[in-house]
This record gives C-alpha cells, structure tokens and sequence, in this order.
C-alpha cells in the first residue's frame, strides 16, 4: 500500500449539489416513473448551491415532502472529461467487478455492451431509473454522488480483434515478492467500478450493469467495499484504514500543477482512442489485522512512519508537515525509520514516481480460527503504471516494513478511456474507431 490517499471529501467537494425532496407514498410498479421524478427540490439551505420547487407525489394528493440529506442529493455527472469514479472523494460504498466477454461474442457484442452500459450509467448517475426492467432498489434515494467507470483488461484485445490497438502501458505487471495472487479474482476482459454514498444505491447500480451484461459477458469476480461516509466527521479529513491509520497525506491534488501529467494520458498522447483516460491498477490487499493489533502503539507508528492520531509525520508537526527524513533522536536513531513505509513510498525517494490513491476498504467474513478476512480494494490511477505503481512496488519489496502485516491476493490493471462525450458511449473510440 503506497502512502497516498484521497481525503474524505465533505458534501460540498463531490460534486454539484441539488436538495431534493421526496414524495410520500409509493408509485405503482412499470409506472415509468423514474428515481428522480420521485425528488422535488426544497428551498435553499445551508447545504444547497441553489434549488427551488415543489414536492412531487402521485395521483392528486401531493403530501408535505422532507428534504433529502446532502449526501443522498449530491450528483456526478457522467459526460466529463474523465471518466467520474477517479477524482471524487473517497465514497461511503463500492463494489469493483469483472467481466469476461461470452464465448463467440467479440466486438460488435462488445461496442453494444459498453452502449447499454453507458446508458444505464447516465441515468442512474442522474437518480434516473436504470430503464424499463429497473428493480426499484433504490426507489427512495437520491442520486447520493453514484459513480460508474469503465476499463478494458488485456485480454479484451485479442478477444475482440483490436491487438493493434492495446497500449503498451497495459503489458501485464511484473511479479512482485509479496504477491500470493488468486488468478480466478485477478485481471479480465472488461472492468467496473461502482461507488456511492448510499449502499442501496451501490447495490442498484451493481444489479443493473449485470443484468445489461446479458449474454455478452459474464462476471468474473467481484468485491465489495466501504468508507467512512461523507459527513461522519466534524470536517473532510484524510480515511483512516481498518489498521486505524490515516491512509494516504500525499495524494497528488488536482490543483497541482502536474497533477494531470502524472495522473492523465495526454490528448495527443498514444493510441489516440485512450486520449484523457487513466490506467488502474487494482489489488485486493489482506491486513493480517491479529499480527497488526498485536504491536504496540510506538511500534505500528515506526512501521508507517506517521503518528497514528494525526497523521503527522514521526520528524515532527502536523500532518501536512514535510517530512523530515534526516532528523535523529537524542540517540541518534533515525525519527521515521529507514524501512517505514511513508519514507519509502515519497515520490522523492522514487525517481518522482507518483499514484492517485482511490480505494475502498472491505470485511469478507472471520474463519473458523477467528481470523478476519479484511483490508484493502487498493486502487490507484495513473497516467503510466511503469512510471507509477510498478516502480513504488518494487521498491516496496526491497523492505517494507509494512509487508509482513499485508498480503497481496488479487491483481488487475485496466485501461480506462476518457470520458464520454454527450450521445456517446465510453470506449466508442476503440471501438468504431
């Protein structure tokens, strides 16, 4: 796990807001009605960049409306320049999932499957029903900041025709030493990432681009994961993980100014059709939490490097504060030890080499010996993994000692184009290109 991370963004940094009511009673089933059409807009609040209107309710008996929180009215909007799901805060729920393209379906069925895909995300990023067949999951709910990003695996390319056009910042990563990887849950053809702030919400979104999978492609694994909502804390603030540190201070920042260089495939970059895309990697990272929560407090701090309260660095300040790398105790010791992992992963310390840091946290049960199965749906963008992850990991594998507590168990990297333009589809580029 590189140090970087996104902090939890607050309500009014995810996006546009719009406080929305919603109608009492309920709407007969197949009445067409959509999601959002059950949301009216309350008068302006504190919370509201600004909205007006009326509650909507059915037949001819409109009751008083209750305005919808911030975070279930904050809406992403889908044709971007970026695909959505890369900048926006960290959200409260997530689901990754692959897919493997059926058995005689190539790239027709490819380019119909990435249209209904990207229809369904429009609308249901909008608080839209998800079409005609919608499951009325989250009937209730506002658009709660729903994201839906799309990737091509590897694979994709020679199953549909396209090897041409694979880049070459997809060749599959190296090895790494702490690797212990199920390849039934690693890599496929095709890649989404669902987040919302709502698990409803989520869960809707998930169902839906399954079902529009139809007979074209069927999942290869998938893995669900959480957050801290937006909201649960007095003021945005960097997420902790489930070992209880803040996970990720230096997380590039759009703002600064080679933020997009390092996270972004130029407009003029190669092949063409990835031009304002991104490359994921995603890595599903156990923390051995028993042997973690068995250290003391001075130990796990010297193994990160950071204090475990606030994030500050162990040369001193406060989180935000440079960390001091040469700085030496009364007895001459290193302050952040030389294998401590927030020394190790600085970009400084590795050529300039820097990843966006986006992931979820997950718990798939406890085993018969009490053992949690928890950590890290690790995913992190960049505008080259050989220029990004693949050289932070291999210097994580020369002597993390963070490395002993975690264990790498899954793999993906996948190559997400840019975002749709109004009346296209995301792909459409190499796809009819």
């Amino acid at each position: 796990m590189a140090e970087q991370s996104i902090p939890v963004a607050g309500p009014e940094e995810s996006g546009s807001v719009e406080e929305s009511t919603s109608a009492a009673g309920g709407i007969p089933a197949g009445s067409g009605i959509s999601r959002r059409a059950l949301l009216g807009t309350a008068g302006a609040t504190g919370l509201v960049l600004g909205a007006a209107g009326g509650a909507v309710g059915y037949a001819s008996a409109p009751a008083a409306a209750t305005p919808l929180t911030s975070v279930g009215s904050t809406e992403v909007m889908f044709h971007v320049k970026h695909q959505p799901g890369i900048t926006e805060g960290l959200q409260a729920r997530g689901h990754l999932v692959a897919f493997d393209l059926a058995a005689g379906a190539g790239r027709k069925e490819a380019a119909a499957l990435l249209r209904r895909w990207s229809q369904t995300a429009r609308r249901l990023m909008a608080g839209e029903a998800s079409g005609s067949d919608d499951t009325d999951v989250a009937r209730d709910a506002g658009p709660s900041s729903l994201t839906l990003t799309f990737g091509f695996g590897h694979s994709f390319f020679a199953r549909t025709g396209l090897e041409k056009q694979r880049p070459v910042a997809l060749d599959p990563l190296p090895d790494f030493s702490s690797d212990q990887l199920d390849r039934s849950r690693s890599n496929g053809d095709l890649w989404v990432q669902i987040g919302a702030d709502d698990a409803l919400v989520a869960f809707h979104a998930l169902r839906a681009i399954q079902k529009d999978a139809g007979s074209a492609a069927k999942v290869r694994w998938q893995m669900n994961g959480f957050n801290r909502t937006p909201g649960a804390t007095a003021h945005p603030m960097t997420a902790r993980n489930l070992m209880g540190q803040l996970d990720g201070t230096r997380n590039p920042k759009p703002g600064e100014s080679d933020f997009d260089r390092r996270i972004f495939v130029p407009e003029s970059g190669t092949p063409a059709w990835m031009a304002n895309g991104s490359y994921a990697v995603v890595r599903r990272i156990r923390m051995l939490l028993d042997d973690w929560e068995k250290l003391s407090l001075g130990a796990q701090e010297d193994v990160i490097g950071r204090r475990k309260a606030n994030g500050a660095a162990l040369s001193g300040g406060t989180e935000t504060t440079p960390m001091n790398l040469e700085k030496t105790d009364a007895k001459g010791n290193l302050a952040v030890p030389i294998n401590a992992h927030a020394r190790i992963t600085r970009p400084d310390q590795n050529g300039g080499a820097a990843i966006l840091r986006r992931p979820f946290s997950y718990h798939d049960g406890i085993d018969a010996d009490g053992v949690p199965d928890a950590g890290l749906l690790f995913v992190c963008w960049q505008a080259d993994p050989l220029r990004g992850f693949v050289p932070l990991q291999r210097k994580l594998d020369r002597g993390d000692a963070l490395s002993q507590y975690i264990r790498h168990e899954s793999n993906g990297l996948f190559a997400v184009p840019g975002g749709a333009a109004e009346g296209e589809y995301v792909g459409q580029g190499l796809l009819e290109g």
